[in-house]
């Protein structure tokens, strides 16, 4: 059995940063699948924020978080995370981090596995 936990979450200040860990464990061949980081309000879709490649090589962004956004991963850790910087109040959802077959996947049904999600809340 698969499983992803988040961690890193919290309440900030907006302009602060917040690193997100999500570490897998389970039977998977952790360096040959992509992982990626969604985000979701409460009562919303849940959106896309960053997918990286199996060996870390090429990352991709949603707009919104171009340029203060990070995504890394470490293979060797079966970890990814995401370092977040300069947030802003509309940053505030549930981060979940996701792992599957399809490299730099940008929709949920390309990861066939999820976490449980944690909280970042960003006060102006």
């Amino acid at each position: 059995q698969v499983q992803l936990v988040e961690s890193g979450g919290g309440l900030v200040q907006a302009g602060d940063s917040l690193r997100l860990s999500c570490v897998v464990s389970g039977r998977t061949n952790f360096h040959h699948l992509g992982m990626g980081w969604f985000r979701q309000v409460s009562g919303k879709e849940r959106e896309f924020v960053a997918a990286i490649s199996s060996n870390a090589g090429v990352a991709k962004y949603t707009d919104s978080v171009k340029g203060r956004f990070t995504i890394s991963r470490d293979n060797a850790k079966n970890a990814a995370y995401l370092q977040m910087n300069s947030l802003r109040p509309d940053d505030t959802a549930v981060y979940y981090c996701a792992l599957g077959r399809t490299s730099l996947g940008f929709r949920q049904y390309e990861y066939q596995y999820w976490g449980q999600g944690t909280q970042v809340t960003v006060s102006s």
